[in-house]
């Protein structure tokens, strides 16, 4: 008799997440749904031991759409080798501590696992700098420590936004405007006084007409739909996290041209699972440690993103396994 397939998440406590829009939940329903084994361990439940990547695995029994939304049925510690699929879903901050995760992972990986995305290239491709590897689709933008630079900049485009490089959800995230008063406090502030990379960018004014758009991309292919969202009032963050209200749209040519520009990079660095920013005609960021948005997708167009990511994902297994 042939076994289930099995899949372990890494993420957040199960307990925090909101399961009216987690990503990694539908995902794990999804593959429940398919008669796979789910797993989640946190952080803290990977190991590398002796050579291994060991984790202790939780197995849980998911509800859509229930309160509680799981129940974890047993614990185990296993080599994740015996794992074939081992989403990485853990939101930034990209701190060492997640470097040090990836370690684990990649191990895991060398061992047979499938990690998506893959652990070395969540590594290589920070969220906010990797858009520079495709300059043709973005604003204008800079990375540096250097208060002086970043003023440079600022006189030139007249208004920018900065934000630091490792956070998610909108978080310190400001647009400044050439003359504002408040310019030197917080690029001193953001910066730590010089000590700390930062991301500036021309401002786009769209984001308060079109809001800020997440594309999701499956194995380098756009979903043919997305999400919008509009900031609320004077914030000027496209960010649900924080407030934005949303709208579902098409993709137009312009998204599918960013997103057939950066699809052989995807692939070759086997980033399967991707969520791109896009404000106007310009991509902002290129989510690759948990995208999210794939609920709010679903509840505007009737698709089911869940179903096609498991889809892909077990054609892939099976040409991996006649190979």
């Amino acid at each position: 008799m042939t076994r289930p397939k099995r899949l372990a998440v890494v993420m957040d406590p199960m307990q925090s997440i909101n399961p009216k829009k987690d990503t990694s939940l539908e995902l794990m329903i999804e593959a429940q749904n398919r008669s796979w084994e789910v797993f989640y361990l946190e952080m803290k439940d990977l190991f590398l031991k002796n050579g291994d990547a060991e984790g202790l695995l939780r197995k849980v029994k998911l509800f859509k759409d229930q309160q509680p939304w799981f129940e974890e049925v047993a614990t185990s510690y296993e080599k994740l080798s015996d794992i074939d699929v081992i989403l990485m879903r853990k939101d930034p901050p990209f701190d060492i501590e997640y470097i040090m995760a990836t370690y684990i992972l990649e191990k895991a990986e060398e061992s047979g696992a499938w990690v998506i995305n893959k652990p070395s290239s969540i590594r290589d491709v920070n969220e906010k700098v990797f858009t520079a590897w495709f300059p043709q689709c973005c604003p204008s933008g800079l990375m540096t420590r250097s208060i002086a630079e970043v003023r440079k900049f600022l006189t030139h485009h007249k208004k920018i936004v900065v934000k630091p490089t490792h956070k998610m959800g909108g978080q310190s995230i400001f647009i400044l405007t050439e003359g504002d008063p408040n310019t030197q406090v917080i690029l001193e502030e953001i910066t730590q006084r010089g000590t700390v990379f930062i991301v500036a960018q021309a401002y786009i004014p769209e984001i308060k007409t079109q809001g800020d758009k997440r594309i999701i991309l499956i194995d380098g292919e756009p979903v043919p739909y997305g999400i919008a969202r509009i900031p609320e009032g004077d914030d000027h963050r496209g960010n649900l996290a924080v407030g934005a209200s949303a709208k579902g749209f098409p993709l137009s040519e312009r998204d599918l041209w960013i997103c057939d520009q950066i699809k052989p990079t995807l692939k070759k660095k086997g980033l399967f699972f991707v969520g791109i920013d896009v404000i106007g005609e310009f991509m902002t960021e290129i989510n690759v440690t948990s995208p999210t948005g794939i609920k709010e997708i679903d509840k505007f167009h009737g698709t089911h993103i869940a179903s096609l990511f498991w889809e892909k994902v077990e054609e892939k297994l099976k040409k991996r396994a006649d190979a």
